[in-house]
């Protein structure tokens, strides 16, 4: 039996010799990674072109706040995650394509997201609690259920009657998501516009409905009646608009969903909730850790020991 004098240097070397080949064949390990895939629904009602909210220091409509906000958080998913982008107006949400992967197709979801604009609105009304039940059956009926990402001031237009609100037509919490809130908590004039979204000055109280129509607008014992002020409308108010909060609060809790307003930090927390995750198997390049590895090995040439070992031949 005879031992070899092996130097720990000479070793140091072979072993980053023997990483960085490895680095050629490309090693991959299976890896289960939360990813996300949402439909995000933006709000181009006329309530939307509001100018209360300051991005980068400029004043600033809601609807291109939340595009803007929405852009920075888009491109920042983890690759694998999907977006799909939705508008809507009237009654009723409108899909515009379906969710595809962020980092292959980020110049697609860039390039739409700014073309949506308030002129894509087919109608004045905002109905906001239709809009989101229209968006939660889109999901349903696309692959795998995305979650709903529905971006709103929650201004319904004409006003809700509380005793003929529309009904759930889904169980809560069937489709994951979360509503947005965007505006000021003080009530703006709102923008009129014609169908090229040329501007034509503000509404005026007389131009919009104050009441439901389908709430009787009678007196008794010297009492008007009024919607509910869960429902956030404003009687006599209703041509100013502020962000509805406490009615999107009460649409995101009876559809299971969670509610967060437009910043960035919380949007950013909301977009990649837990509850909002999905679990995707995919596979990790092992080059970058091999080669650090490989590199810190070289570094120990340059230690000031002489360390050395005898192994048995």
């Amino acid at each position: 039996m005879k031992r070899l004098r092996i130097d720990l240097r000479s070793a140091c070397l072979l072993a980053a010799a023997l990483l960085l080949a490895a680095t050629f064949s490309r090693p991959l390990w299976p890896l289960d990674r939360p990813r996300f895939e949402h439909v995000v629904v933006l709000d181009v009602t006329q309530s939307m072109n509001v100018l209360d909210e300051v991005w980068d220091g400029r004043t600033v409509s809601r609807l291109d706040a939340a595009k803007s906000a929405l852009r920075r958080e888009v491109e920042s998913l983890p690759c694998g995650s999907k977006i799909g982008w939705a508008i809507f107006t009237e009654y009723r949400a409108y899909l515009l394509f379906t969710p595809v992967e962020v980092c292959a197709h980020r110049a697609e979801l860039r390039d739409a997201l700014g073309r949506i604009d308030s002129r894509m609105a087919w109608s004045g009304n905002s109905e906001v609690a239709k809009g989101l039940h229209s968006a939660l059956g889109i999901a349903r009926q696309l692959p795998g259920v995305p979650s709903v990402v529905f971006v709103t001031d929650g201004h319904e237009a004409p006003p809700l009657d509380p005793n003929q609100r529309p009904p759930l037509e889904s169980k809560p919490g069937e489709v994951a998501g979360v509503i947005v809130g965007v505006g000021a908590a003080k009530p703006s004039p709102i923008p009129k516009s014609d169908a090229l979204g040329r501007p034509l000055g503000f509404w005026a109280a007389d131009d919009v409905a104050q009441i439901s129509p389908h709430q009787p607008n009678r007196d008794l014992n010297g009492r008007d009646e009024v919607p509910a002020a869960a429902l956030g409308a404003t009687r006599g108010s209703e041509h100013l608009s502020s962000l509805r909060e406490g009615y999107l609060r009460l649409l995101a809790g009876e559809n299971g969903l969670s509610f967060t307003r437009l910043r960035e930090d919380e949007l950013k927390a909301a977009l990649r909730a837990p509850a909002l995750a999905r679990p995707v198997r995919t596979r990790v390049d092992l080059r970058n850790a091999l080669a650090v590895l490989a590199l810190l090995l070289l570094l120990l040439q340059w230690l000031p020991w002489r360390p050395s070992a005898r192994i048995a031949a």
